[in-house]
C-alpha cells in the first residue's frame, strides 16, 4: 500500500538535495501512513509535518531525511533520539540498522508508539522521561538527534556524545530555530555548523524550555 507514493517522496527528497542512499532507501521502505492519525493518512506522503495530537507533530519527511543524513551514520551505530513522537524517525533509523535509544516526555504518546513498535516488529529501546538530560545508562552515543526546538544546547547531551560523534539539534525561540550540526572533537571541543530556517515544537525539560 502507498508504494508509489513512497517512491515519489524519495524522488522529491533526492531532488531537494538528500544524497545518502541508505536514508533514501529507508524512507522508501518505512510506511509513514502507519505513523500518522487515520484522518491524516491521505497526507502521509506529502512533504509536510502533520499533527499527531497533544500539541505534537510528525516532522516533515525532508527534515527527517536532512537530520538523519547529517548524523553520517553507519550500521550498528548507537543513536539517542530525543522526542520519540509518532515513532517515524526511530523507524527510519532502525531500518538503517542503527541501535536506537529514544525518549518521549508525553506518556500517552510514549505508550501508543511503544505498542506500534511492538506491532510492527521495530526494535527500539524506549523510555518515558526528560529527554533534555539524555540517557546516561547507555552513553556514549555515535549520534544524538533532537526532534524538538531547544533554547540552548543541553550540556548533558554533549557529555553523552562519543568523540567523533554528531549531535543534531534545533536551537532558537519557540517559533523558529537554527539547526545545529555539532561534531564532538574532544571532551570540551566541538565543531558547530548552522543550518537556518527550521521550525519544531518546543523541547520541554530541565535543560530545555520549562513546562508552563
Amino acid at each position: 500500500m502507498y508504494e508509489r507514493e513512497r517512491l515519489e517522496l524519495v524522488d522529491k527528497l533526492s531532488e531537494k538535495g538528500i544524497n545518502d542512499i541508505f536514508v533514501l532507501k529507508a524512507i522508501g521502505e518505512v510506511e509513514r501512513h502507519l505513523f500518522v492519525p487515520k484522518a491524516m493518512k491521505h497526507h502521509a506522503y506529502k512533504d509536510i509535518a502533520l499533527p499527531i495530537g497533544y500539541g505534537q507533530t510528525i516532522s516533515q519527511p525532508y527534515t527527517v531525511a536532512f537530520m538523519t543524513e547529517a548524523l553520517m551514520l553507519k550500521p550498528k551505530f548507537k543513536v539517542l533520539e530525543i522526542g520519540t513522537g509518532s515513532g517515524y524517525q526511530a523507524a527510519i533509523l532502525f531500518k538503517m540498522g542503527i541501535q536506537v535509544y529514544s525518549i518521549e516526555r508525553q506518556f500517552e504518546i510514549y505508550s501508543a508508539t511503544r505498542k506500534l513498535f511492538d506491532h510492527l516488529g521495530i526494535h527500539v529501546n524506549t523510555k518515558c522521561g526528560d529527554g533534555t538530560i539524555g540517557w546516561d545508562e547507555f552513553a556514549p552515543y555515535n549520534g544524538i538527534i533532537v526532534t524538538a526546538g531547544s533554547p540552548n544546547i543541553p550540556s548533558s547531551l554533549k557529555k553523552q556524545l562519543l568523540i567523533g560523534g554528531k549531535l543534531v539539534i534545533p536551537v532558537g525561540d519557540k517559533n523558529s530555530q537554527i539547526l545545529k550540526i555539532i561534531t564532538k572533537l574532544d571532551e570540551d571541543e566541538f565543531d558547530i555548523m548552522d543550518v537556518p530556517q527550521f521550525s519544531f515544537v518546543p523541547l520541554i525539560g530541565r535543560e530545555g524550555w520549562n513546562q508552563k
